[in-house]
């Protein structure tokens, strides 16, 4: 069993829901705060930030391959250190955040980007740590991970199935098993059509892990869906107000959408739940109101049962319907008065 901070994992429990703030407080500290609690009024169970700084992700460089000239980009026309000089999280304001977020009852932790990151965090006594999509093949990191021995949540974004197997033996090996698989298309935002949820259930079945989903969808239904194919852990990047801007806001939930995740991503949790056939209790009331035999007008006893006084009507407190050809021609042995259910004891 996984569990971050006092919270269980798993599918007995409803998902662990994630809001992710990314570098969508815009530089202010007062904005991130704000942001923590949204979340917190949302009901999500743990909020994430990304720690970084510019100089430990990328290099000060602005030509070539270190700006982005894709228009299909939503970061097109910046390069790498200045996108990352905008959207980092200040590590002095890490604190700060997540003692917020404990004060309103969330948890709270980050996706390291390097190996300061992570003994960074170490000081902070995060509960658990976020390996992103593009860090997934980074190995020596998710090994200094691992050793901490707290829960290693993954985005899968672009790995093989090999990649993902690497990334799992490697936790592994440090003699860590919490792993938490995120299925993720790294597209921003992504669309349902690329978002191939059915391998949810392949992932947990070939990697025998926990499994989850990095939505960058808009609205919640892929994430509704991903909780009916088995996910546990759902993760979602957030905002103010995505007409506000920010490095994340084109692709991120605003507050109301934040809210409804929670919710209806607990709906389709308790909607799963189990194989079973027959009424549940809540339905037993419900099968007096199938149909079922019913004598059809006053007879007398030894009168025969014909189409005319045999009906098939609700409610169900007569014979099943199944039988109406086999009692079809009858006598009944006593008086009957319309209305009167058909039953054995009437026949024989």
């Amino acid at each position: 069993m996984i569990k971050i901070g006092n919270r269980e994992i798993g599918r007995h429990v409803k998902p662990f829901i994630i809001a992710e703030m990314s570098g969508n407080h815009n530089q202010s500290l007062e904005r991130a705060l704000q942001l923590v609690e949204i979340a917190a009024e949302a009901g999500v169970d743990a909020l994430k930030l990304q720690t970084y700084t510019p100089d430990t992700i990328t290099l000060d460089v602005h030509t070539g391959e270190f700006f982005i000239s894709d228009y299909s980009n939503i970061w097109n026309g910046q390069s790498l250190y200045n996108l990352y000089k905008e959207a980092y999280t200040p590590w002095e304001w890490h604190k700060a955040i997540f003692d917020k977020a404990k004060e309103l009852g969330i948890l709270a932790f980050s996706s390291p980007f390097d190996e300061t990151a992570v003994d960074f965090l170490e000081t902070l006594n995060v509960p658990a740590y976020k390996i992103a999509s593009f860090e997934n093949v980074d190995i020596p990191l998710i090994r200094k991970v691992a050793r901490t021995g707290k829960p290693i949540i993954i985005s899968t974004g672009m790995a093989s199935a090999a990649d993902l197997d690497e990334a799992v033996s490697a936790a592994r090996a440090e003699g860590n098993d919490q792993i938490i698989l995120l299925k993720c298309t790294s597209t921003y935002p992504a669309t349902p059509a690329n978002s191939n949820l059915a391998t949810i259930p392949h992932m947990r079945e070939l990697f025998n892990v926990e499994m989850g989903l990095s939505d960058h969808t808009m609205g919640v239904g892929v994430s509704v869906a991903a909780v009916a194919l088995g996910a546990t852990v759902i993760e979602k990047h957030f905002t103010t107000s995505r007409a506000e801007g920010g490095v994340d806001a084109a692709f991120s939930m605003e507050p109301h959408e934040l809210k409804m995740l929670v919710e209806e991503t607990e709906r389709a949790w308790q909607s799963v739940g189990k194989v079973t056939y027959g009424p549940t209790e809540a339905e037993k009331k419900s099968m007096n109101d199938r149909r079922s035999l019913y004598i059809g007008e006053d007879m007398k006893a030894g009168e025969v049962l014909t189409a005319k006084n045999l009906r098939n009507v609700r409610p169900g407190m007569g014979l099943p319907t199944k039988y109406y050809d086999l009692v079809l021609g009858k006598s009944i042995k006593v008086d009957a008065k319309k209305g009167t259910p058909l039953s054995w004891e009437l026949l024989l």
